[in-house]
């Protein structure tokens, strides 16, 4: 991006009036007075009265935690599912001590405007009695992370969580690159979400802290891993520095490498100087296939890095063994729980191994972490002071960089030297797994794509390129391959609505549309519902995760045939022939 390109994007970004932050403040102060941290059973279990007092009682005692992710398709299966972890994991000896809630992303609508919204996977909290429960169901402490600041309800569903008992939420990232389902006003986001965690701020002395998911934001769409330690500086000042709440950093989904995932425990406890104290340090949800066995012998490696690196630099990151479905879909509470076992029972190797274990590498990755993230740190504060933002108010700073945007933001503030021949312009530092795995995609794609009944197909052709949701690479990927093929890309990236898709497809010949999120059938009749209201009849190809929440069923269930029946087609495998065969038949009919 030129600096005309980011004056005039900074100029449209700062036309935008905002409301006086004081008041935002004020408005927080005022509510936290009629406010009770509720008290959990797990809380009476642990005799603490907060989460971090919890974390900072294991980290005396050398103590590894455990965390688990939990969202079946209605409120009523979860909290059986919790049950069942308490129940039946006391008896194999797995104790899962904190559970991520995966919400509905509709939870992150105000409450009238969740019913018209597509179901998506998990539940939904939708009476006083549901959130009441969130914290008493059993002795394992919930955790709320999915949809809940960052969003238009982040206010309100902080108060519901913090009388719950709730002593981490978050998650900050999912402010910068999701939207809730069909939400097109990012002022009430930011004033919501500024007003969220200036609440927090309120019971910081109580242990109750932020929780920001690195790579479920930006994080997962840099390419340089040094520009995610910017970031997690980035955040901490605004939150820390100029809200005054405590934020608690996670990582992990993105990364494979065990010397990266080690040296970012090293890594956030140097950028929290110290004072880290994680939420949980995530899965590597990369790395998944759909042969089972490889997957647990691959939770078995990450599970044995992360435990040594809690032992060697102590966070309070809760780790977090993953389900061998994670490639496939939500998984049911008995493939959780046999998760739990299996990476439990790597602890007592991961001690064993722990005094011949050198970490050399991981220290020299979390020292070019801070090295070149506090370059990018400063080049992101002085850069916006330059372009007018005021630096010290924390609703500016966070709407700007929101519409900002990952690319923007990397190309114009990254640590790297500038180099045209880039993707961003800027040479990579220390790359991300996930955007080696990208190139190495797109590399491996390439051979079909080069194809020239393929490129004679796709030649001219008006393509839309969208994503249903955050997860994005893939389209990334398919993007970079299509522009090889000569074909026309309208790039809408992630997050787009089904109403953006069609407004989009004015002049289109296909639209291609990434999904993950559960919601494959309900967003694809949207989607057609809304072609049919702008009188077009486009030719769409879904691909991704294609099955949809039913709100009876523990599960998601795959769509693809229903897809098909609305005039959908799918594809999941051998992107270059499967879009050839797609082409041809519309072609031909």
């Amino acid at each position: 991006m030129n600096v005309a390109s980011f004056d005039g994007r900074m100029a449209a970004i700062r036309s935008t009036p905002l409301p006086d932050v004081s008041s935002l403040f004020a408005e927080a102060k005022q509510a936290a007075q009629n406010i009770t941290i509720g008290r959990t059973a797990a809380f009476d279990r642990w005799g603490v009265s907060s989460e971090a007092e919890f974390k900072r009682q294991c980290i005396k005692d050398g103590k590894i935690t455990y965390h688990a992710h939990i969202g079946m398709g209605n409120w009523e299966l979860t909290t059986q599912a919790l049950d069942f972890l308490w129940t039946e994991g006391g008896d194999t000896g797995a104790e899962v001590h904190r559970a991520g809630l995966c919400l509905d992303r509709r939870m992150g609508l105000p409450e009238q405007d969740r019913a018209g919204a597509a179901a998506e996977t998990g539940p939904m909290l939708e009476t006083t009695c549901d959130w009441r429960e969130i914290g008493q169901q059993t002795p394992i402490q919930p955790h709320m992370g999915d949809f809940m600041i960052g969003f238009p309800s982040s206010f309100v569903n902080t108060v519901h969580a913090l009388r719950a008992g709730v002593t981490t939420i978050g998650n900050l990232s999912q402010f910068f690159s999701h939207e809730a389902p069909g939400w097109t006003d990012p002022v009430a986001t930011a004033v919501e979400t500024t007003k969220a965690i200036a609440l927090l701020a309120q019971f910081r002395d109580q242990g109750v802290m932020l929780h920001s998911y690195l790579e479920d934001g930006f994080g997962a769409l840099f390419f340089d891993c040094t520009t995610i330690a910017g970031w997690a500086l980035l955040e901490r000042y605004i939150v820390e520095e100029l809200i005054g709440a405590k934020l608690s950093h996670c990582i992990g989904g993105l990364t494979s490498d065990p010397v990266k995932r080690a040296g970012w425990v090293f890594g956030l406890d140097r950028i929290h100087q110290g004072e880290c104290l994680g939420s949980m340090f995530y899965g590597d949800t990369i790395s998944f296939t759909r042969n089972f066995d490889q997957n647990r012998a691959m939770i078995a490696e990450y599970m044995l890095w992360d435990i040594m690196a809690q032992l060697a630099c102590p966070t309070g990151h809760a780790v977090l063994p993953l389900p061998v479905t994670e490639a496939i879909r939500a998984p049911s509470a008995q493939e959780i729980l046999e998760a739990q076992v299996l990476g439990q029972q790597v602890e007592a190797t991961a001690r064993r191994l722990l005094p011949r274990m050198d970490f050399s590498d991981s220290h020299y990755f979390a020292n070019q972490l801070l090295k070149h993230g506090r370059q990018v740190f400063d080049n992101a504060v002085e850069g916006l002071a330059q372009a007018g933002v005021d630096i010290k108010n924390p609703l500016e700073m966070l709407y700007t960089l929101k519409m900002l945007g990952p690319s923007a933001f990397e190309e114009r503030f990254g640590a790297g030297a500038p180099d045209s021949g880039e993707a961003r312009g800027r040479k990579v530092i220390v790359p991300t797994d996930i955007f080696q795995q990208s190139i190495a995609k797109y590399q491996e794609s390439l051979t079909s794509f080069q194809d020239p009944k393929l490129i004679e197909r796709l030649k001219g052709k008006r393509l839309l390129l969208a994503s249903a949701d955050v997860h994005e690479h893939a389209i990334i990927v398919l993007n970079w391959l299509l522009e090889h093929g000569k074909a026309e890309v309208n790039y809408l990236g992630a997050e787009a609505s089904p109403e953006a898709v069609a407004d989009a497809a004015h002049g289109m010949d296909a639209i291609l549309v990434s999904t993950h999120n559960g919601m494959a059938l309900e967003y694809g009749e949207q989607l057609k519902a809304a072609l049919r209201e702008r009188s077009l009849d486009l030719p769409i190809l879904f691909g991704g995760v294609l099955n949809q929440k039913i709100p009876d069923q523990e599960i998601p269930e795959d769509v693809s045939t229903a897809l098909q029946n609305i005039g959908i087609q799918s594809a999941t495998s051998d992107a270059g022939s499967r879009l050839g065969r797609f082409l041809e038949h519309k072609k031909q009919t």
